[in-house]
């Protein structure tokens, strides 16, 4: 819960324009965490490009898994109904605070990718040493980013350290259920969606298979522009 002097005495707060993520005027640390809180949005921007571009089932399940995250956390917090601890912002989504919805979201997206890189990469892929190496810093930096999102969220005063720790543990939790639904339940079903005739008309595509997609892409992708090359080069002897 937030101190006596707190609630009694606020700081002054201003927000980052268009997000309204506010931060104590003048607190440097202050404005760049308030900048990690809105990593959150940049995900489900990343999200919403991946699909349109990829149209990929995995990632349209991925990001369910996230949606559904997130319904959690408005029904635990109408469950729960803790108040926010009194850090005189002007504006919130909800008066209630438990669970963090921030921490929530953030964890059950950097557990999940963990889950992916670590057991569903594995299981197709002969890792080598510079592909574990990536998997591993990667891993450490998203680690410090759901810590940083987390730490936010106590920092500026819009959820308590209870708040925060317990939408990190529920987030934790989906985020494992939900990776092997996926893996289990609906990678299997895949191939057959991806054959449904309003699949085919929206180009969406199983790539369950294939281990490395950004290989896979960029070697077809080579080949195929060499042998249009080599094509265009006998038109035009």
């Amino acid at each position: 819960m937030a101190s006596e002097e707190q609630c009694s005495a606020p700081p002054r707060w201003r927000s980052i324009s268009l997000t309204h993520v506010e931060y104590p005027a003048g607190d440097l640390t202050g404005q760049v965490l308030a900048c990690m809180s809105l990593l959150p949005i940049a995900v489900l921007v990343g999200f919403v490009t991946l699909i349109v571009f990829k149209r990929e089932l995995h990632t349209i399940s991925f990001f369910g898994g996230l949606i559904m995250n997130e319904g959690l956390n408005w029904m635990l917090k109408h469950i729960v109904q803790e108040p926010r601890p009194c850090g005189g912002h002007s504006s919130v989504t909800t008066e209630y605070g438990m669970p963090s919805s921030h921490s929530q979201f953030i964890w059950f997206f950097v557990v999940y990718f963990f889950l992916f890189l670590y057991l569903r990469m594995h299981q197709t892929n002969n890792a080598r040493c510079v592909e574990l190496l990536w998997r591993h810093i990667l891993s450490i930096v998203l680690l410090a980013v759901a810590m940083s999102v987390s730490y936010s969220r106590v920092y500026l005063l819009y959820h308590t350290w209870s708040q925060v720790i317990y939408g990190g543990v529920a987030g934790i939790v989906m985020g494992v259920v939900w990776f092997f639904i996926t893996q289990e339940v609906l990678t299997p079903l895949f191939p057959k969606i991806a054959a449904w005739p309003i699949s085919e008309f929206f180009l969406v595509r199983d790539t369950s298979l294939i281990p490395n997609i950004l290989w896979f892409e960029y070697t077809v992708t080579r080949s195929e522009a060499r042998n249009r090359q080599r094509k265009l080069g006998t038109k035009l002897q």
